[in-house]
């Protein structure tokens, strides 16, 4: 009866997105949040002090994803109105005219190194406003960016889902490492046809199928051959070859079909202005590679715990950092925490920094520049009502120890397939990206349940734990806190239930690969 009662809200929750007249996010997930209260404290008898700090925590929590969103916002917004985007478009053309070709250079390999930088749904909230610049129709450019934001998520933030969201030994990341990212490069040999889908027909993509085939294995063969060793670097890496090699391909027309375009430039962009424009992306992933690197202790200094500040406010305590990181500990007196690192995540440091660079180097007026933060202040109110409609779902779905409505949900999966769950351990990951937003938090949250599922059913440790992580990639594409990253970045309201039933079909089919590959790989481990 509890499983049932647990899994009650998330149903509601996806009808009233998905339906025909859909309920807007903004309101649809602080009303499913009040329900899971409503059934945490009079069906689960849930302690009150618990409940209060746990909606506390996912309030205040809304602080790291929606200043993630302004940062991007802010940049986007920098670049459109210093006409930096035009100039980025215009390039493009010039590279080629070809369609497949402009989807795959940004869509798939310059959004593969971003993921491998930074994470966070950055590289989806950078590739689509560039991709509606360039004339493509903005809500299947929504979710075209989101299908392809997968592949690469697993080893997102220099291997931050694996090396932070499972704690095992080197020796198993490495053995995960492999298998992830041989599992999501098959994948990533059905999931860009099926997105190029939503903007293309499949006459179009049949006759570029060499060039895009080219470009997915230009990412993923140096993201498989890194990953052998390493589990930081794989998506950053093997991006930044891929997409040099992909430009160059394009530029040779290798595996394109001919096709001529009438809105071509009458003049060729200038080197100087191509280089002005990807600037404040050098920057940006170069201060993301410089912060998250730990042998370089950039990343030490701006996570330092070292208390600057603190104040207590009876049973809970306000603590703020040298390195500026705000913390709330024992909220209402319980176990409950919360944290911010200002400095960490990648809102300040690279967006911000980045955006205000653009104005002496773009020379905007003060005109544009006020227009660049009211627009972006604009954008921001509903999805923010929206992401802590989330956040706090998920805290709530998570109390409970052993009893969680989250941890119940999961069990009871296991129990129907026992010895099958290598077929559903994909989906697992990704439910927990769904609710969280997270691969990171996917893998914290529902790696010790697959370890143990794995041990009791007698599944291989490594493999189980490569499947979670390849699901939390793939659920990237349903994740209702980047669907409305992208949204609010592209100025699209109320249609995060129309994305979600587009992008749960490949989601499926990546669901699908991942369970044939636990197959195969039975007969090898």
């Amino acid at each position: 009866m509890n499983t049932l009662l647990s899994g009650l809200p998330i149903l509601l929750l996806i009808w009233v997105m998905t339906k025909r007249n859909a309920m807007p996010s903004h309101i649809a997930l602080p009303v499913t949040a009040l329900l899971i209260a409503l059934i945490q404290l009079f069906l689960f008898q849930a302690d009150l002090s618990l409940l209060g700090a746990n909606i506390m925590a996912g309030i205040l929590s809304v602080s790291t994803p929606i200043s993630i969103v302004a940062g991007a916002i802010l940049l986007n917004r920098m670049l459109f109105f210093s006409g930096a985007e035009t100039v980025l478009s215009q390039w493009l053309k010039g590279v080629s005219t070809n369609k497949v070709a402009q989807l795959m250079i940004i869509g798939w390999a310059f959004a593969f190194m971003i993921e491998g930088a930074s994470g966070f749904g950055t590289p989806a909230a950078i590739a689509a406003p560039i991709l509606v610049g360039l004339g493509f129709p903005i809500i299947p450019v929504a979710i075209f960016v989101l299908v392809m934001n997968s592949v690469s998520v697993s080893f997102g933030a220099v291997g931050t889902p694996i090396w932070f969201g499972l704690s095992l030994s080197d020796v198993q990341f490495i053995e995960i490492s492999q298998l992830t990212a041989l599992l999501n490069s098959i994948a990533a040999l059905v999931i860009p046809f099926i997105a190029l889908r939503f903007l293309l027909g499949w006459q179009e993509i049949r006759q570029n199928a060499g060039f895009i085939l080219l470009s997915v294995l230009c990412c993923t063969i140096p993201y498989v051959l890194l990953a052998q060793w390493n589990y930081e670097f794989p998506a950053l890496i093997g991006g930044a070859v891929g997409l040099v090699l992909s430009v160059v391909l394009a530029k040779k027309g290798v595996g394109l079909h001919s096709q001529i375009d009438m809105s071509l430039p009458d003049k060729p962009v200038k080197t100087w202005e191509v280089v002005k424009v990807f600037l404040p992306f050098v920057l940006l992933i170069t201060i993301l590679i410089v912060t998250r690197v730990p042998q370089w202790g950039v990343k030490y200094l701006l996570n330092t715990m070292s208390p600057l500040w603190t104040w207590r406010f009876g049973e809970t305590e306000f603590e703020v950092s040298r390195a500026l990181v705000f913390s709330l500990k024992s909220i209402l007196g319980t176990e409950v925490s919360w944290q911010y690192k200002s400095l960490y995540v990648p809102a300040m440091i690279p967006f911000l920094i980045v955006s205000l660079l653009c104005i002496p180097l773009f020379a905007m007026s003060r005109t544009r520049v006020v227009s660049a933060f009211r627009d972006t202040g604009r954008r921001l109110f509903l999805p923010m009502l929206s992401l802590m409609g989330a956040l706090v779902l998920v805290n709530l779905m998570m109390q409970g120890g052993n009893d969680a409505p989250m941890l119940l949900l999961a069990q009871a999966f296991a129990g129907l397939l026992g010895d099958s769950w290598g077929y559903a351990a994909a989906l697992l990951g990704a439910l927990g990206s769904f609710f969280s937003g997270s691969a990171t938090v996917s893998n914290l949250t529902f790696g010790g349940i697959q370890l143990s599922i794995a041990e009791q059913v007698g599944l291989p440790v490594t493999l189980v734990l490569a499947l979670q992580s390849a699901g939390a990639a793939m659920g990237n594409m349903v994740c209702i806190n980047n669907i409305i990253a992208v949204s609010t970045i592209l100025g699209v309201a109320n249609q995060e239930g129309f994305i979600i039933k587009r992008t749960i079909v490949p989601m499926l089919a990546y669901a699908l690969v991942a369970a044939l590959f636990s197959v195969v790989s039975l007969a090898f481990l």
